[in-house]
């Protein structure tokens, strides 16, 4: 199992204040990665998670929100995603990826090697990634692997 990077985060929305993977340990994290303008977040990704988010306890699962801008980044700002989040209710936490120097992929999204978005990335109570998927993936077997990490023993210590 692989420890999961930290975040590299520009901008937070949502919370009062900035998250780190490592003061979650304890529960576990579903990391939705998504960009705006991508049909298949707007379309599955980000629903799947606003269910999530409203189904299981946040003592037990913090979801959270990775806008991870590749492409068409001038459209992708953060007042634009500020409006989105409004727009679409959603109230999760979402951090704005950090860009990187000399490539599109921003820190987070190439720190995870993700290749699209939306992805998905579940980590467990102990802070180590046990599922990273790309694409949407049926909500019962995303809830049955998410209900199986709250199951185990969390962190020692």
């Amino acid at each position: 199992m692989t420890l999961a990077p930290e975040l590299a985060v520009t901008q937070w929305f949502n919370v009062a204040a900035p998250l780190t993977l490592k003061e979650l340990r304890g529960r576990v994290v579903v990391l939705h990665a998504f960009q705006m303008l991508c049909p298949g977040c707007v379309q599955a990704g980000i629903p799947q998670a606003q269910r999530i988010a409203s189904i299981f306890s946040p003592d037990k699962v913090a979801v959270i929100g990775l806008h991870t801008v590749f492409e068409h980044h001038a459209a992708m700002t953060p007042v634009a995603l500020e409006a989105f989040l409004h727009e679409y209710r959603i109230d999760f936490p979402v951090a704005v990826d950090q860009p990187s120097e000399g490539t599109p992929i921003p820190q987070t999204m190439a720190a995870y090697g993700m290749t699209g978005t939306p992805s998905l990335v579940l980590i467990d109570q102990t802070g180590h990634i046990r599922k990273h998927t790309l694409g949407a993936e049926d909500d019962l077997r995303v809830g049955a692997d998410i209900a199986l990490l709250t199951a185990e023993p969390g962190p020692v210590g």
